[in-house]
């Protein structure tokens, strides 16, 4: 494994120990997830390599349908079909529990806007605006902003929310957004799914 390799992999592993013991995106980390045997097996899983499309054809039909659908957010051509790709192969990454990548690109629209640059006034940065504590307690900078990781993030954040959530898509996204409790932000994102994105 390649040094840049082997730091991103240490960036999710940190990432997800810390999201083990959070309370919503910055609630305080717990020591002994990094000690948890069944979240290291989790983490060795999400970290391992995925075959995204399971056809030619699949990811044709998806980037024809998509990419369209980004260019009055994204002008170039080569951008759009980076972030189509990420979303697609990390929305699926996991078996047990693959999130629609046409709602991962409702929740970008709605988080950034599709700016890899964005930063919220509570500090969450890139695409799918996440929280920089994660990369800095491995001291790890300037990796959210670079489209890759922060989509694999942002994705296994919202995963892990959804585990918690058995499967209901409003708590998960207001644990995501650390509004639980209200239903704005969730309303808004799956409005922007259904009126933009469903594929």
């Amino acid at each position: 494994m390649n040094p840049a390799s082997q730091r991103l992999r240490h960036l999710f592993l940190g990432a997800l120990c810390a999201a083990a013991g959070a309370v919503g995106l910055a609630g305080p980390l717990r020591a002994d997830a990094q000690r948890d045997p069944a979240l290291r097996e989790l983490l060795q899983k999400v970290i391992e390599k995925t075959d995204c499309f399971s056809d030619k054809y699949e990811a044709i039909v998806w980037y024809k349908a998509m990419e369209p659908r980004l260019q009055r957010f994204i002008n170039s051509h080569e951008k759009r079909i980076e972030i189509l790709d990420h979303v697609y192969c990390e929305a699926k990454r996991d078996a047990s529990v693959k999130l629609p990548p046409d709602l991962v690109l409702a929740l970008i629209e709605v988080e950034s806007r599709f700016d890899p640059w964005a930063v919220s006034h509570a500090g969450a940065v890139g695409l799918m605006q996440v929280m920089p504590f994660w990369p800095r307690q491995l001291g790890v900078q300037n990796q959210l902003v670079r489209v890759a990781p922060n989509i694999r993030l942002g994705c296994e954040i919202l995963r892990y929310y959804l585990r918690i959530e058995r499967g209901d898509w409003a708590r998960a996204l207001a644990r995501y957004n650390g509004s639980l409790g209200r239903t704005t932000y969730s309303s808004l994102v799956l409005s922007r799914w259904e009126r933009a994105w469903r594929f």
